[in-house]
């Protein structure tokens, strides 16, 4: 059997599953018009606002592993200038799911209710992973690019650093954690030797 094992920032502990990832991009549309007659336009931005403050109420699915889905607005656009009405606004969510993308695309549907309109961007499903006796695991919020990679093995998530560092300015890895990461690659290997 083969075997594959992602590198990511786990504190050195084995996965045993992680979140999805579920983006949609949300697009409004009104009328433009003079700031000093509002009664001659329609606001595309406040169409967007009030869908995103609906989302906020939203009852999001849960997982007994994986907890709650959660979202942020990472995105948002429109207008043209202070004193024009605008015609277009959008916004782009990522949904850190714990199911499949129908169910939050339910949600969404239902709370947009026709009011703007959805666009699907991305879905990489989360994951359920093999552990392995004798290692510290936990499951994570992040998602990997695990999904993508179903050709090298069967996947395991292990990796020196801490997922709340990742993307920031301080970013970094001790020489300890990577050493130790690297004796526990060994481990690891070792163990899955003994599998046929």
């Amino acid at each position: 059997m083969k075997f594959l094992i992602n590198g990511e920032p786990t504190d050195n502990r084995l996965a045993s599953a992680t979140r999805g990832v579920y983006r949609v991009k949300l697009s409004a549309k009104g009328r433009a018009a003079h700031s000093s007659r509002p009664d001659l336009g329609e606001s595309a931005i406040e169409k967007l606002v009030d869908v995103l403050v609906a989302l906020r109420g939203a009852a999001w699915p849960s997982d007994p592993d994986l907890g709650q889905t959660h979202y942020t607005v990472g995105l948002i656009n429109g207008g043209v200038a202070p004193n024009v009405i605008p015609a277009d606004a959008a916004a782009e969510l990522l949904f850190r799911s714990i199911g499949p993308d129908s169910e939050i695309h339910k949600v969404i549907d239902h709370v947009v209710a026709a009011r703007v309109r959805v666009e699907h961007v991305l879905t990489v499903p989360p994951v359920r992973l093999k552990t392995v006796p004798g290692f510290d695991t936990a499951v994570f919020s992040f998602t990997t690019d695990i999904p993508f990679l179903d050709k090298w093995g069967q996947p395991l998530l292990l990796g020196p650093g801490s997922v709340t560092e990742a993307h920031t300015v301080d970013e970094s890895v001790s020489i300890s954690e990577l050493h130790q990461a690297a004796d526990l690659y060994e481990q690891l290997a070792g163990g899955l030797l003994k599998y046929p």
